[in-house]
């Protein structure tokens, strides 16, 4: 059995609120103001996603925002591309079940490097749990329109479920809002990715510190109850 090599140490951790973007939903602010703000606003992780850039213009946006995001200590993490993430010197990748084996990445980006990967049904979560991932993207966990080729959404049992099985950090996706963000944190996951709600909103910045403040007390909540069992 292949055994999980222990996580090095520079690693950057991801937690708290995940920014995943999508570039049409950005509007006229353009992708780049509306990552700053959410930045502003509290995200702590930025996932580039294009689906349709060409390479070449792909490349050049995650080279502007991680000239953005490294003095903040925000983490840029490509979805799927592999080159895209070498070529700009982005923290890591995020990859589905299609996509570069996990050992592979490993091995072309290095042992520092950030990877996620989507699991969407129960046969990926057991098969995950012997990969070398930094974290589990649950995906989706409520029905979304921005992920459409995505198998029946988790549900918060379904996401609880996971957490009690698998020893990787959880980041959960899909249909995450204001309204749900503290839910699925107290259901297992350690952070919530969202799209629409920040990148589609009148004001990003107020709508992920809104989120935030959610996810943080979620965070504060459940480490309340984690330390009343142990000290009941």
């Amino acid at each position: 059995m292949t055994m999980i090599q222990p996580r090095a140490h520079s690693r950057k951790k991801i937690a708290g609120l995940y920014l995943v973007t999508d570039r049409a939903l950005c509007g006229n602010r353009g992708l780049e103001e509306v990552v700053s703000l959410a930045v502003q606003g509290g995200a702590a992780c930025v996932q580039l996603r294009e689906k349709d850039l060409p390479t070449r213009p792909f490349v050049e946006e995650a080279k502007r925002l991680k000239a953005l995001l490294s003095p903040l200590r925000v983490p840029l993490i490509i979805n799927d591309r592999l080159d895209v993430a070498l070529a700009a010197e982005a923290d890591g990748v995020h990859i589905g079940q299609e996509d570069m084996p996990c050992d592979i990445a490993r091995r072309l980006l290095g042992p520092n490097a950030v990877i996620g990967l989507s699991v969407e049904t129960w046969e990926d979560v057991e098969a995950a749990e012997l990969m070398d991932v930094d974290y589990l993207g649950v995906s989706p966990v409520f029905a979304t329109p921005t992920k459409t080729d995505t198998k029946a959404p988790w549900g918060l049992e379904g996401l609880t479920r996971i957490r009690a099985y698998s020893s990787h950090p959880l980041v959960a996706i899909g249909g995450i809002s204001r309204d749900n963000a503290a839910d699925v944190i107290l259901a297992g996951a350690d952070c919530a990715a969202v799209v629409s709600a920040i990148c589609a909103a009148s004001d990003p910045r107020m709508a992920a510190a809104d989120i935030q403040a959610e996810i943080s007390w979620a965070l504060k909540k459940k480490q309340r109850n984690k330390q009343h069992l142990i000290h009941p």
